[in-house]
């Protein structure tokens, strides 16, 4: 496959985006070196409205997607021709007959791979068409984990739950292929699988639904570790994953978030809705590993709570402590600005989004780190943080358990 100009092939996929009779579907995704997209991905198709036909776009930032719709014609024309400027390090074109991929080189030229499919698709191009899922309702993981019946049905009871997973599994997505991109996170080979460490996994939904999208919907090889302090935990999942057949490809060990043996550090860490500072024990942990991603959705916040409550409030910020509910809010945010902040300084990138909730807490935030780097030891990132400290009097967790590795 030779290397092309990428403005000409750019072209060819203008031409056929633009063909509302052929296309399927195109997704940009990915960045050129050294740029970065207005959008992480973008998708488009053709959708029949009242008004006549029209190119529906969705683009996806961080943390949620924004449709529009462009009439077919020169309206459409324009849209296309604005993301074709956007630098996107990939492009997939799909056609009722072909299959087009696009790579930008390092060298910022083309690598286009073109198939042609077995047999002629139909297009659809209902505007109300159901949300793509990244596991189906029958998939065999779950049925195995009761969130499906033995008819392949989401059982009435476990929609909340279905939701959960399906939108985990878009940012676990989204995050692993940006890291990968960066060049933050190793590429997986059989030889040697993405290792995923699962910190507090409890029963283990979201540790299954990782391990069944990312082996069989991406194909990454991958060995994922779910820990958890109960002994029937590990007995309920290791169970599953023999119903499942992936015993070779996970493991469950019994064990606190702060003392878990790991024979291997992880590349990549989860930590979803780990009860107060046993976040931070996670992250402490991620720190030690040196992990290139991590994932964690705090919960319940009372340390720092506690610290405000005794301690007096700066002026001019009373307003924000002396109610309760408020005080207890803004304890939230606090914890988690410093968990980020600390995490900035250990060398990650960290961006703050939002997560469904669960059933054990309305707290819907997660962290998201990428380690890019060694420890920061001064300049703003640091200043930041000990401003902040010292403004509210208080001492995250997080810091002293860093503090004791330090040590």
């Amino acid at each position: 496959m030779a290397a092309e100009p990428l403005l000409r092939a750019l072209a060819r996929m203008r031409s056929l985006v633009l063909d509302d009779q052929v296309l399927v579907r195109a997704v940009a995704s990915g960045r050129q070196r050294g740029q970065q997209p207005q959008w992480k991905r973008v998708e488009m198709r053709y959708v029949d409205l009242k008004s006549g036909r029209h190119l529906q776009i969705t683009a996806y930032d961080a943390t949620q997607a924004h449709t529009s719709n462009h009439a077919a014609g020169a309206e459409a024309r324009d849209a296309v021709d604005g993301l074709l400027d956007l630098p996107f390090g990939n492009w997939h074109v799909e056609t009722t007959t072909e299959q087009h991929q696009v790579r930008v080189t390092k060298k910022l030229e083309a690598l286009v791979h073109t198939s042609t499919r077995a047999s002629e698709v139909e297009v659809e191009r209902e505007h109300d068409k159901a949300k793509e899922r990244l596991l189906p309702e029958d998939d065999p993981v779950l049925v195995a984990l009761g969130i499906s019946d033995a008819q392949g049905r989401i059982k009435p009871s476990r929609q909340a739950k279905y939701r959960q997973v399906e939108e985990f599994l878009r940012l676990l997505d989204a995050s692993l292929t940006d890291a990968r991109e960066r060049g933050n996170l190793r590429r997986a080979t059989p030889e040697e699988p993405l290792r995923i460490v699962d910190l507090g996994c409890g029963n283990a939904y979201l540790t299954f639904a990782a391990h069944r999208y990312l082996s069989h919907v991406r194909g990454l090889p991958v060995h994922l570790i779910g820990v958890d302090v109960k002994q029937q935990s590990a007995d309920h999942n290791s169970s599953v994953a023999a119903d499942l057949g992936i015993t070779a490809s996970t493991e469950f060990v019994v064990g606190s978030i702060a003392s878990a043996q790991l024979t291997t550090p992880p590349d990549v860490v989860l930590a979803l809705h780990a009860c107060d500072t046993a976040t931070d024990e996670a992250l402490g942990r991620v720190i030690a590993w040196e992990a290139s991603l991590v994932l964690a959705a705090p919960c319940c916040h009372h340390d720092i709570a506690a610290q405000l409550r005794r301690s007096p409030t700066p002026s001019p910020y009373s307003m924000l402590t002396r109610h309760g509910i408020l005080r207890e809010r803004f304890a939230d945010t606090l914890t988690d600005a410093l968990r980020a902040s600390l995490l900035r300084i250990r060398g990650y990138r960290v961006d703050v989004v939002e997560f469904v909730e669960s059933q054990h807490t309305p707290r819907n935030t997660l962290l998201r780190a990428v380690r890019t780097g060694g420890v920061v030891k001064g300049g703003s990132v640091r200043k930041e943080y000990d401003d902040l400290v010292e403004m509210w009097q208080v001492t995250p967790k997080l810091a002293e358990i860093l503090d004791g590795t330090d040590a």
